[in-house]
């Protein structure tokens, strides 16, 4: 397998909506090509007759019940909290107001 491009990793970031520097672009471009090529070889395994496997603990939807207790703090306990000013019963944070 060939070496990702540049251009390709600035493709790749841009579907991950990501903004990557050049020295990030080089730096995935070499760790990128890394992991496609382990996955090549992977490839190359002989997985004829093997049958899928999701987990091998062997354990089968290990659910418990659904207990409701009383919470520990009620709302107005946690806005206590803050320094932030509170407005219509929320935290008011620098950047939602403005």
């Amino acid at each position: 397998m060939a070496s990702l491009t540049p251009d390709q990793v600035r493709h790749i970031a841009k579907l991950a909506r990501l903004r990557l520097s050049d020295a990030e672009v080089e730096k995935f471009a070499t760790e990128m090509t890394s992991i496609l090529k382990y996955i090549d070889m992977l490839k190359e395994v002989d997985t004829n007759g093997v049958e899928p496997t999701a987990q091998v603990t062997g354990l089968h939807n290990a659910f418990r019940d659904d207990v409701v207790t009383p919470p520990i703090a009620t709302p107005n306990d946690m806005l206590s909290t803050t320094a932030l000013p509170i407005v219509d019963h929320q935290i008011q944070t620098p950047s939602a107001h403005g």
